[in-house]
């Protein structure tokens, strides 16, 4: 086990952009780590410049007490699972989760512990005479896993490990995941561009745009306190609600206005010397008339009408696109038994401190 530590990380082709922009971030021992953000935010190159597979073009890379700038990857005590699993095709499953240890002159007898160890976690007992052809995407995906933790490295690095995985499947390996967690305590960093892999998965999320690091922080954290506008519309699904406001005085305080509705500001918010912001709230924070939830009134709440625009239905939830005023916003979590139809105009609500505001030309969160 072993705590990661990258420092004025920096990576550029020649002649091409920067992809990685001077990233800092302490990994600590035992920490399960979830790096994520679109394709092209640089997430899998800054794994695979920890794992030795791309040189940097400048910074640090501790792993432990050692820095490993200069180590190829076989002495860099690390683990890697790929998205495209990388199993050899000719051998059985117990021969490609020897073949690592063997390469090492491991005895024979450590061999068969150590993959006895890790088939007993993963449930590959059954599956060890078999070839890779003969096994599902899961249960080559366990395989892989199996490789790594017969390995016991310092660090595992899983490079979107279920993205070649069915919806079902995947939703299973992440509770195979999990579990696998909560027995091997190992450092890992976890690469996916799945939000809800990295909420569900990582003890820290770090939301990645453009090679900079937006946030770190827990799940929570980022979910409930986005630092940014694009933390706070990629951390959510569906998607955040954005919308420009007006600052103005009314006789109760200050608010943000809208053409649909007047957002009161906490006296302890500063706004000052700004004429607008972005304001921004979650689908699942607003509600209607006649769901369980019922919308708010009060103070305490922002009330205004809008007209239905889409209607998903999901079995569980459904999920309406309306329209306020020229508005259109998400509302999620809305009881499928609503007999709702495409015009209808509904009263909304959503609490008045489930509103975020945005800095209209810097896009940070503005908090109290």
């Amino acid at each position: 086990m072993a705590e990661v530590i990258l420092k004025d990380l920096y990576k550029a082709y020649v002649k091409g952009t920067p992809v990685v922009r001077g990233i800092n971030l302490h990994i600590k021992d035992k920490e399960f780590v979830a790096l994520v953000g679109p394709s092209g935010c640089g997430k899998s190159t800054t794994l695979r410049m920890v794992a030795g597979l791309e040189e940097l073009t400048s910074g640090e890379i501790r792993i432990g007490d050692r820095v490993v700038n200069d180590l190829p990857p076989r002495d860099r005590d690390i683990a890697m699972v790929f998205q495209n699993y990388a199993l050899y095709q000719h051998m059985t499953v117990y021969e490609n989760l020897a073949f690592g240890l063997k390469n090492k002159k491991v005895p024979n007898e450590k061999i068969r512990e150590a993959i006895a160890y890790a088939a007993s976690i993963l449930g590959l007992d059954p599956l060890l005479d078999r070839k890779p052809s003969q096994l599902s995407g899961g249960q080559q995906q366990r395989v892989a896993l199996g490789r790594c933790i017969v390995r016991n490295p310092k660090v595992f690095l899983f490079d979107e490990p279920l993205s070649n995985l069915d919806a079902q499947l995947r939703s299973k390996m992440r509770v195979e995941l999990k579990r696998l967690r909560s027995r091997v305590e190992t450092t890992s960093i976890f690469v996916t561009h799945d939000q809800v892999e990295a909420m569900t998965l990582g003890d820290r999320v770090v939301v990645m745009k453009d090679g900079y690091i937006k946030q770190a922080g827990t799940p929570l954290e980022v979910y409930s306190r986005p630092a940014n506008r694009f933390v706070a519309s990629f951390i959510g699904s569906p998607s955040m609600n954005f919308f420009d406001a007006k600052v103005a005085v009314s006789t109760t305080g200050m608010v943000v206005k809208t053409g649909w509705a007047n957002v009161p500001i906490a006296a302890d918010l500063n706004l000052q010397g700004m004429d607008s912001v972005v304001t921004g709230v979650r689908p699942e924070d607003i509600a209607i008339d006649g769901d369980s939830n019922g919308s708010g009134t009060g103070s305490d709440h922002v009330t205004f009408k809008a007209r239905v625009e889409v209607i998903e239905h999901l079995g569980a939830e459904v999920i309406l696109e309306v329209a306020a005023d020229q508005q259109l916003l998400t509302i999620s979590r809305v009881n499928p038994y609503l007999q709702l139809k495409i015009g209808d105009i509904l009263n909304c609500s959503f609490p008045v401190d489930k509103a975020f505001f945005f800095n209209a030309e810097t896009e940070e969160a503005i908090y109290a």
